[in-house]
Formats: structure tokens, C-alpha cells, sequence
């Protein structure tokens, strides 16, 4: 874990082998330190303390510590008290390690720890005087009542918004700590850096010096006292200063030895170019790396990775082989798990004149990910919108939280690499069916507000959008050209890209336009009020002076720095990249000027939208349902079982009876009353309708016999069990439900239902925690949205029903992740009310999973 200033330490489970190490840690505390802990003086208490601390582990205590390379510099730990779901808690850090948020980390992970135990609320005494245990408590959203000269603190286990948000705001200072030396270092090394040019040491070591890095770089090379013009050294440890940095271009057996020299005389972080680890199946060589880099408190890029680079001025830093650089520096932040594209991103920002803020090949992600730099680049102020190429998620549950926070402030761009490879789930719900990882990554990025782009050229051209034109204020669009045909079609991918082409436009003025009648055009156009962006369309002749129009249509949008502008030049050999002081992007057809400027609509609407919150809900029992489930083992849940833990959640199912007999359904029908329907009751059965396993409509006994009997026959079985339920006809069919990911988590499912579930295969996904503005998004969402909002003189639906039924459905997913697969279908909605007609509910056991409030470093 990181402390406050970027320190890495490690934190875990006391054992009965600490001991000494323990009583080192009380022993060498200050009589300050040990009155504030015992609220006395001396060290008799000792001894004790440290063999409560290292009993064996048992559900009514715990105790963690916090380790610097081997070194205990802290515990915490707690005594569960009489009410069960409290416990009282301690912490004591050294107090060479006071200030550093050590003690957070501890007090956070002592929570963790009691939540999993089914512990509320740790309570602590703590004197008044102590004003740095007081002020961690606060720090992770404790109360604390003050009595006297002692104060009573009492600390949540459950993580509220208020508490994440302030966590995730800690860990955002840790990491831009963290990575300040890789990333801002005032000295570099590089390590296998050849005397002869065309070796990748070698060309990284030019790229830093000839690109113009302020601080000092260094060779590491045994065999030469200079390398390229800089100073060589036979091993990192030989070097004149402990650099910040090293970028390791050795072969992957030498890897490690490097890394420990590099460590053990104090470097940061480290750059791995070398390939040959877990790219190649070599794991435990990655793991090895690893597990150095953790013991020496450094961070690690790679291995199998391209480099790093940072344009600021004040850095100037090129730790990379890629040949294009972009030149100046820019706004747009890079991070990229390939190095060839990579490669192809710097080569096109290059050509297209796309200054690029900060630059990171990830390579195998042995350790930094993208989470983190996203964290770092949170309060870059060089930074004004980020790109993301990803190929596999470390935690997606908290990259969602991490990469809102920062869409919030600048847009996040992304390209998910391997979008065809995958496939359907092996469930038997049409919730988990829908639910491929494509759906889970779409559903991430929307929530997170991550605007996601299907390839490179839409990633740059969307990004050059963003990063030097002011977000637009709506969708609609005007069009103004010489050129009739390309403005059609900038109409035609305007409507394609969700924006909006109002009557004035698109303005066609004709090849014969002359330069001075395009930039009016374009000032008449950008003044007319109701206008959300401008694009300025022009094609190249002989006739009419293309340098000159060029010119004119710069000049016309630099009159408008508040509108989004972009031009689309055709027929010119060489055209720019951008035009005027408001660097207005340039575009080679219509369509990707229109792709760009939708997503930035689209961004710009996303970030005016309120976050939303999880609503209080009444009549929900987490108890019951847990009693519901307690013997339920896994596997589909029967009918009872399943109805009773919606029941708990307050989710509103129609009244039915299982029978087993043809006897038992005709007496159940009779009691229920006439109209009824029998359907197989069998959980593990799917699409009941095509087995002819429900038959509706039934108005007497006689008909329920038949029924009965068709049924059996159907399933070639003598006495099945059937559900009987009364006949609800009218509302719309919706179909809502959860499906559990391992990765991802849980996702709540809602979208046409009944027959029209998989034939239209309309549905929206999304990601826990389930808001109230989301909620109301999701059925928005869907193409046959308007069925709810009474299309055609229909009556109107009770949409604020079915919202409330997805708000339960992402409460009960988040109270039992368990919930592998969860289906209503139909669900009915009526103008007034809905009521689930069919349940289907699975459970499967629980794996390990990412924790996405976790702080801790990959391990």
C-alpha cells in the first residue's frame, strides 16, 4: 500500500512470530507515544500487549502491521465486545512514521477486516491530547464524541459515499507521490545502454538527451565511461547520485540483479523495456520482479514496454525507443498495455500535431496499471483529457470509480482492445445470456462516463477535439461549405453520431465561392443563436485559391473561441493538422469530424448529469432473505424460496402456488380464482413456453385438468410440479434481472420481456451501485422505450415503479453477490405498478474477487 507521501509498505495479519518484532516497536516508542496508547506512563503494559496481539486468530479479534522493508513500523488491532457487532479497536505507529498516514492504512484495513466479520462499528478511547489518532479517525468518516479528556471515536466498517470519496482522494495524493519520480524524475539512468547506435538502450539513452531532459542522465554500462556523451557507470550502485529513475534495457535473465542494485541504494521506480516474462508464459519471473520492486519501495513500468515519456517543459523526459515523438508539449495524456500501438499513437499525434502531455507503455502491467495513472493524472493540470488503449481489466469495479472521478474533471478516452473475442455465458437466464464481457466493458465505460471509441484513428481524432476546443453545449450542429455533396453527407453523419442538423444549415454555397464568401458564411452561421458547434467544410479547386480560403475560414472561427469548431479540407496536397490561434482540428472527410464532435457532445452531457445517489428503500429485510438462503446450497432456488428473498427486498411478485398433482392444481386455481395460469415449476427448466409448459387463460377446473395433463405429458413426467398463479393480463412485458460477474461484479438487467426478450434483444446494463438517476436512465435507454410512456394512445406506465424494482434488484446484488443469475420475466408494468410474473434465481458461491475500495498494490 502507498502511504500519504508515496511510500510503499506492506500490510498484513499479525503472526505469533512477530513477537520481537513487536515488542521492538513498543519498546522503542516515545513515553509520549505509550502514554497515549496505555494512558500511562511505562512499560509494563508491554508484554501483555504483544501477546494479545499475536494470539491465534479467532473471529472475536485481529490485529494487522505495517511493515517498511521487513521493519514493523505499525499495528492495529481489535477485541470484538459484548454487543457482537462492535468491537473495540487500537492502533500505534512508530514514531518515525508519524504524519505519514500509516496509521490510515491500518485503520482502514482493521475495518475491512471487521466488515468481513460481520463487525458494524469499532469504538476506540482516545485521549484528548491526541490529536494525530483523533484526526485519522476523522479521516475515514469516524465520529467522535469528546467526554472529559478522553474522547470516544467510532468508526463505521461500512464504506459510505462520504467515506470512499475521501479514501479515494487519499490515495489519489499517495499515487501522484508515488509516481512523481518516474514520471517528473530530476534523474535518469539507463541501464544496458549500448555504445553502438540501433540498440534499445542505446536509443533511449539519445531520446532522453536529444529531447531535452532537464535533470541528469546516466549510462549503466560495465564496458564504457561514456555512453552517447553521458556519463557511464559500471552498475546503478557505482553512479555518482542515486537516480530516480532507471529504464532496465537488459537481457530478462539480468533483470532482476539490476533491480536489486537499483533498490538497494535507493532508486524509485523502474522502467523494464526488456520482454521475456509473462507475455512469453515466464510468470515466475515476472513474480520475481515483483516481489524485488516491493521490498525496495519501488514502482515498476513493464516489463515489455515501449517507455515513458513527459512533454512539461520543466521535465522534458523521452524514456522511450519509439522513433516519432510528438514535438512541444500537449495536452493529451497516454496509456497503452501495447507498445506497437504505442507506436502508431505517437507516430499519429506526431503527424497530426497532437501534442501529447505524458506518455506510459504499460507493457505486461506488472505493477502500474491504468487505475493509477489515472489517479496521478486526476490533478495534472498539463493534462486536459486522457487516452486509454486496455486489453484486460486488473479490477474494473474500481477503474468505473477512478475513471469517473477523472471524467468529472477532463474526458477519458478508450479503446478496449479484443471486442470480438468472447462469447455467451453458459447460464440459463436471459439476463446472463445478454450479459457478454462486451456488454460488462460497454456498461463500464457508460457508467464511468468513458467515452468509448472503436479504434485508433476515432480515438485520435475524437481526442484532438477534446483537447483544444471547448466542450459544446447541446447536439446541434451547422454545416457551411462549398461543397454540396460532402455536406449531405456531413448531415447524414451528424444524425449517425446522436447530433443534431437544425433548418439553417447544412449551407451550400457553391464551388464558385470565393474565400471572403466562405469566412462571412461562417461568421453569419456562428452567430445565429441555437448553435451548439460549427463545421466548415471546403473543397480544393483551381478556381478558388485554396490557400486563401484556408486563411479565411481560420480567421472566421478564431472569432469564436467559446463554439466548438472543426474543418473538413479536401483537395489539398498538404493540408494542416489544425487551423488558427484556436487550433480548430482539421479532418480529411465529414464522417470522423461528426464522430468527434458526437462523442464531445455526448461527454458534455454525461458531465452536466447528476451522479445520483442510492436512494433509502423502505421494507427491505436482509435478514430474512439471508434466512431464505441459508440452506439453499447452490443451484437454481425453487419458487418459494426464490419469491421469499424478493419479498425481503420488497420487489413485488404475483401470488402463486406450487402443486404436485392434478388434484392440488385444481383446488389451487379454485382458491386463487378464475382466470389462472399453470406453468412447470421446475427451476431448472428454460423457455418453458417452447416446451408448451404454460398454457394461460384457464377458466375452470375442467381446463385446469387439461392443462395439467398437457403439461405432464410435455414433460413426460406423472405428477410435476406446476405453478399456479392467477391470470394478469394488460402492462407492459418488461423483463429485469442480475448477473453476476467475477470480474466485474454484479449487473442489473432491464429491457423488453416476454417473447420479445431475445427476438429484439433490447436491454440495458448496469454496473452496482444502482442510483436513482440511473435507474431511470436504463429504461430510457431502450429502443422501445416509448412503450412505457404511452406510444400510440396507450395508457402511460408506471415507470417510477419499475425504476424502484431495478433500485432493489441492485440492493439485494449488492447484499448477496452470491446472486450468480436473477431473472423476472415478464415483468409487468401497469400504469399504476408492476408485479414480476416469473422468477428465476441461481446461486453460485463466491470466488475471490477484486475488492474495488481496495488501496493495496498488485502483489
Amino acid at each position: 500500500m502507498l502511504t500519504a507521501d508515496g511510500h510503499i509498505v506492506t500490510l498484513r495479519p499479525v503472526r505469533d512470530t512477530d513477537a520481537a518484532a513487536l515488542t521492538d516497536l513498543y519498546l522503542n516508542a516515545t513515553e509520549q507515544s505509550l502514554h497515549l496508547r496505555f494512558f500511562s506512563l511505562g512499560t509494563s503494559q508491554i508484554a501483555d500487549e504483544v501477546a494479545r496481539l499475536t494470539r491465534r486468530a479467532a473471529t472475536d479479534h485481529h490485529a494487522v502491521l505495517a511493515q517498511d522493508r521487513g521493519c514493523v513500523i505499525g499495528v492495529a488491532s481489535y477485541e470484538r465486545l459484548d454487543d457482537p457487532t462492535t468491537a473495540e479497536f487500537a492502533v500505534l505507529v512508530a514514531d518515525a512514521w508519524h504524519g505519514r498516514g500509516v496509521g490510515t492504512l491500518l485503520l482502514e484495513q482493521l475495518a475491512a477486516d471487521a466488515r468481513r466479520r460481520g463487525i458494524e462499528e469499532l469504538i476506540g478511547d482516545v485521549l484528548v491530547g491526541n490529536t494525530m489518532m483523533l484526526r485519522v479517525a476523522a479521516g475515514v468518516a469516524a465520529s467522535i464524541k469528546h467526554d472529559s479528556g478522553t474522547a470516544v471515536v467510532r468508526v463505521p466498517t461500512a464504506l459510505s459515499d462520504h467515506a470512499i470519496a475521501a479514501q479515494d482522494a487519499r490515495e489519489r495524493l499517495a499515487e501522484e507521490h508515488s509516481l512523481r519520480p518516474l514520471l517528473a524524475p530530476h534523474s535518469v539512468a539507463v541501464v544496458g545502454a549500448g555504445r553502438s547506435p540501433g540498440g534499445i538502450g542505446h536509443e533511449v539513452l539519445r531520446n532522453i538527451a536529444t529531447h531535452g531532459f532537464t535533470g541528469r542522465v546516466y549510462a549503466v554500462n560495465p564496458h564504457a565511461a561514456e555512453v552517447a556523451g553521458c556519463l557511464s557507470a559500471p552498475t546503478v550502485s557505482a553512479l555518482p547520485e542515486t537516480v530516480d529513475l532507471v529504464v532496465v534495457a537488459v537481457p530478462a535473465p539480468a533483470v532482476a540483479s539490476v533491480l536489486h542494485d537499483a533498490g538497494a541504494c535507493g532508486v524509485r521506480a523502474a522502467v523494464i523495456l526488456t520482454a521475456g516474462f509473462s507475455e512469453t508464459g515466464n510468470e515466475a519471473l515476472q513474480r520475481e520482479l515483483l516481489g524485488i520492486a516491493r521490498g525496495y519501495g519501488m514502482r515498476l513500468v513493464g516489463p515489455n514496454c515501449l517507455g515513458v515519456l513527459n512533454s512539461d517543459p520543466s521535465i522534458r523526459m523521452a524514456a522511450t525507443f519509439a522513433s516519432d515523438l510528438p514535438s512541444g508539449e500537449g495536452g493529451l495524456a497516454v496509456a497503452t498495455q501495447s507498445g506497437a500501438v504505442g507506436i502508431a499513437v505517437l507516430d499519429h499525434a506526431h503527424r497530426a500535431g497532437l501534442g501529447v502531455s505524458t506518455f506510459v507503455s504499460l507493457g505486461n502491467k506488472a505493477d502500474i496499471s491504468g487505475n493509477d495513472l489515472l489517479s496521478y493524472w486526476f490533478d495534472d493540470p498539463a493534462t486536459r483529457a486522457v487516452a486509454l488503449y486496455l486489453e484486460s481489466f486488473g479490477n474494473p469495479r474500481k477503474f468505473a470509480r477512478v475513471a469517473r472521478a477523472v471524467a468529472r474533471r477532463k474526458p477519458v478516452l478508450a479503446v478496449k482492445g479484443g471486442r470480438s473475442v468472447g462469447g455467451q455465458r453458459a447460464g440459463a437466464s436471459h439476463t446472463a445470456a445478454a450479459a457478454s464481457p462486451v456488454v460488462a466493458v460497454d456498461s463500464l465505460f457508460a457508467q464511468a462516463g468513458v467515452i468509448r471509441v472503436d479504434g485508433l484513428g476515432e480515438l485520435l481524432d475524437t481526442a484532438r477535439m477534446l483537447v483544444d476546443q471547448p466542450l459544446p453545449a447541446g447536439d446541434r450542429v451547422g454545416i457551411v461549405g462549398n461543397a454540396g455533396g460532402l455536406n449531405v453527407l456531413a448531415a447524414d453523419a451528424a444524425e449517425a453520431a446522436g447530433l443534431t442538423v437544425p433548418d439553417i444549415s447544412p449551407i451550400d454555397l457553391g464551388a464558385g465561392a470565393t474565400p471572403a464568401a466562405l469566412g462571412r458564411a461562417i461568421r453569419e452561421l456562428a452567430s445565429v443563436g441555437g448553435l451548439d458547434a460549427v463545421v466548415a467544410i471546403f473543397g480544393a479547386t483551381r478556381s478558388n485559391d485554396p490557400p486563401e480560403a484556408v486563411a479565411q475560414i481560420a480567421a472566421a472561427t478564431d472569432d469564436f473561441p467559446d463554439l466548438p469548431v472543426a474543418a473538413v479540407l479536401v483537395g489539398l496536397p498538404e493540408p494542416p493538422a489544425f487551423l488558427g490561434k484556436r487550433r480548430a482540428p482539421v479532418y480529411p472527410l465529414p464522417e470522423q469530424a461528426m464522430r468527434a464532435l458526437g462523442h464531445a457532445a455526448g461527454y458534455a452531457a454525461w458531465q452536466q448529469r447528476p451522479l445520483g445517489q442510492r436512494p433509502n428503500l423502505s421494507n427491505v429485510d436482509t435478514e430474512r432473505a439471508r434466512s431464505a438462503l441459508k440452506d439453499a446450497g447452490d443451484g437454481w432456488l425453487p419458487w418459494p424460496v426464490a419469491s421469499e428473498v424478493l419479498a425481503a427486498y420488497g420487489i413485488p411478485v404475483l401470488p402463486s402456488t406450487v402443486v404436485n398433482g392434478l388434484d392440488q392444481a385444481v383446488a389451487a386455481a379454485t382458491r386463487a380464482g378464475y382466470p389462472v395460469v399453470l406453468k412447470a415449476a421446475d427451476p431448472n427448466l428454460v423457455h418453458k413456453t417452447e416446451l408448451r409448459a404454460v398454457r394461460l387463460g384457464l377458466t375452470d377446473a375442467g381446463a385446469v385438468a387439461e392443462a395439467y395433463t398437457a403439461i405432464a405429458a410435455a414433460l413426460k413426467q406423472e405428477n410435476p410440479q406446476v405453478l399456479v398463479q392467477p391470470m394478469r393480463s394488460g402492462g407492459v412485458e418488461m423483463v429485469a434481472g442480475v448477473v453476476h460477474d467475477p470480474l466485474f461484479g454484479s449487473l442489473v438487467m432491464t429491457g423488453l420481456g416476454g417473447i420479445h426478450t431475445d427476438l429484439l434483444g433490447d436491454r440495458a446494463f448496469q454496473l452496482l451501485p444502482v442510483t436513482d438517476v440511473d435507474a431511470s436512465a436504463m429504461w430510457r435507454r431502450l429502443r422501445g422505450a416509448k412503450l412505457l410512456t404511452g406510444y400510440r394512445a396507450a395508457s402511460t406506465s408506471d415507470t417510477a415503479a419499475l425504476e424502484d424494482v431495478l433500485l432493489r434488484l441492485g440492493r439485494l446484488a449488492e447484499d448477496f453477490p452470491q446472486i450468480a443469475e436473477l431473472d423476472l420475466n415478464p415483468l409487468l408494468v401497469f400504469p399504476h405498478g408492476a408485479v414480476a410474473v416469473d422468477i428465476k434465481l441461481r446461486i453460485a458461491a463466491i470466488g475471490t474477487e477484486p475488492d474495488p475500495t481496495a488501496r493495496a498494490l498488485r502483489s
